[in-house]
């Protein structure tokens, strides 16, 4: 950019392109500067006490700190005994929860960015994001559709259709709003407008993808979908209330309220929590079974033989931890190690998602991604941390607890043409007579 003003101001005779050129980009670099500018100037404006008012009447005579300790306690505890209906409810309104707070989310970060550059009334803003973001959720839950319900799936012509042609139809969609995003530009914008198509892929990123393994998570068992959430949950609480008390160290400039007892008491209880929780679920088959889709009932299951990785097994307590209890064994579920690796994540790094959060929010100086509850901010300021543990928790299963899955063999099997299950049929049976674990005898009985 420097080369070429400087080329015009030594040759006035530039060709005409050039000038244009100049000029563009010096419209280009005014939107940006200006963009940057009223970023800068963008404060979020001072809202309103939305505490509910018998709240605020109760708590009058309470200082602010006292009272915002009590408003984010007592909201706790409603969110958390919301969280109890829910799980109660049973897997298929956990999934339409986390699709609503997936939409949410992806409402609050997007309104950021459409108050952020408003003003300059850029084309097809909102509705090419919101469009995107059906995309992907066609996408993400198309896979999780045909991987799922693979029975009903193809056993209804429309449903089978759409499977075999899912990934094709997805990217017609998604190369149609490109060409939409395309047709939009506006000259005096460009820069800004592929800003905002960043943002809103970014957004889908962090939001679309992660609220997906969520999912994936949750059809594994509810285990594990209740214990990573509740950890995440138990360590900010913990966080809070250690820091509250006992606060003093700062530990993050991002978060200046944020301090290194509450991250420490924090991470000792979520630990201890984890593996109390992990000890009363892993008894229950409702909560260890995976969520499969029964195709004689047309519903969800939850019922099945509990793996090795839910029954009780006696462990041998080291030598020196022998010398301080006593005991020379223990009794646990083998889930309850795991637990350990899970509780750790979620009060060691689970909360760099929170710290992510907060430089982001200092980066358009505004206090919370919404006021949605009261004495918490938006729904985004709640789950910040758990979409970096559902992430966590679902390349933790495929690494070291998921295996083959017989069932869904056997399902794609029955898929294939005669000559082709023949096929199979007859290697099976030479490997297995190879291996010794079927004879000649066996296979004429």
């Amino acid at each position: 950019m420097t080369e070429l003003r400087q080329r015009m101001v030594h040759d006035p005779d530039a060709p005409p392109e050039d000038k244009e050129l100049e000029s563009e980009a010096k419209v280009d670099g005014e939107t940006a500067s200006d963009s940057e500018s009223r970023v800068e100037a963008v404060t979020q404006p001072t809202s309103a006490d939305d505490t509910p008012e018998v709240l605020n009447r109760a708590l009058s005579n309470l200082s602010s700190r006292w009272k915002n300790w009590w408003v984010r306690g007592i909201l706790t505890l409603a969110m958390i005994a919301f969280f109890f209906i829910i799980i109660y409810l049973g897997p298929m309104v956990l999934m339409m929860i986390v699709m609503c707070v997936q939409i949410k989310c992806f409402h609050e970060i997007i309104t950021i960015g459409y108050n952020v550059y408003h003003s300059y009334d850029l084309p097809w803003f909102r509705t090419l994001s919101w469009y995107f973001l059906l995309c992907v959720n066609y996408f993400f839950y198309g896979e999780t559709v045909t991987d799922y319900f693979f029975t009903l799936v193809q056993r209804e012509e429309p449903l089978r259709i759409l499977s075999k042609y899912h990934r094709f139809i997805s990217f017609t969609l998604y190369l149609t709003g490109f060409c939409m995003f395309v047709l939009s530009l506006v000259k005096k914008h460009y820069r800004l407008q592929f800003y905002m198509f960043g943002w809103t892929h970014v957004t889908l990123l962090i939001v679309v993808t992660q609220s997906h393994l969520v999912i994936h998570n949750l059809f594994e068992g509810m285990i594990w979908f209740i214990v990573p959430i509740s950890c995440v949950i138990c360590n900010d609480i913990m966080a809070y209330m250690f820091g509250f008390f006992f606060g003093r160290t700062p530990l993050i400039k991002l978060s200046p309220k944020k301090t290194w007892e509450g991250f420490i008491g924090g991470c000792f209880a979520t630990v201890v929590f984890g593996l109390l929780l992990s000890y009363v679920m892993s008894g229950y088959r409702c909560f260890v079974c995976p969520v499969e889709y029964n195709n004689d009932t047309n519903s969800f299951t939850v019922d099945c033989e509990p793996s090795d990785l839910f029954r009780l097994q006696e462990y041998n307590i080291p030598g020196v931890i022998q010398s301080l209890i006593g005991w020379k064994t223990v009794r646990m579920y083998p889930f309850q190690i795991h637990s350990i690796a899970l509780s750790t994540f979620a009060s060691l790094i689970g909360p760099f998602g929170g710290f992510f959060a907060s430089g982001f929010k200092r980066a358009f100086k505004i206090k919370d991604f919404a006021n949605t509850i009261p004495g918490h901010g938006g729904i985004m300021d709640r789950f910040d941390c758990q979409y970096l543990m559902a992430t966590f928790v679902n390349v933790y299963i495929a690494s070291f607890i998921r295996g083959p899955n017989p069932s869904k063999l056997v399902q794609q099997f029955l898929t294939l043409r005669p000559d082709q299950q023949l096929h199979i049929f007859n290697t099976l049976r030479s490997h297995l007579m190879d291996k010794g674990m079927l004879t000649a005898a066996t296979e004429d009985e």
